[in-house]
């Protein structure tokens, strides 16, 4: 097995390696709030993701264990992408992010109601994401 190679020990830098660029938080959001689980449904993002770096991302994502993909039944031209428990252990990260982004900028796409319901029972939202992204 292909031992990663990192800058340092520290933990963040470690983690900034994985999922540190600006898309593949993008992708991950996806997966988790939007359900999306084609590459074509990942290029309908208002971000506009070119081809060739969600391409990137996504082997990127796989290669280090956070995403899977599979063959899609239906289609098997198609594969078909999930989050792992490596993947899905970055929801707490991501409600928290939505959190500091929402205490800094209350014009963001997110209700008031996410951020008052993960704020007093965040452990009750990540349940929940999670029971969604088990579908």
């Amino acid at each position: 097995m292909k031992k990663n190679i990192t800058r340092s020990d520290c933990p963040i830098s470690y983690a900034l390696e994985l999922f540190g660029d600006k898309w593949s938080l993008l992708v991950i959001r996806d997966l988790v709030f939007d359900q999306k689980k084609f590459y074509k449904e990942f290029l309908k993002s208002k971000e506009k993701i070119a081809t060739n770096i969600l391409s990137d991302r996504l082997k990127k994502l796989e290669a280090a264990g956070i995403i899977k993909s599979k063959v899609y039944e239906k289609i098997k031209t198609q594969k078909e992408y999930s989050l792992t428990p490596k993947g899905k252990d970055l929801i707490p990260v991501l409600i928290e992010i939505i959190l500091w982004s929402a205490k800094y900028d209350e014009n963001l796409a997110v209700s008031k109601d996410f951020i008052q319901k993960a704020t007093t029972d965040r452990r009750e939202v990540i349940q929940t994401i999670l029971a969604m992204t088990n579908k």
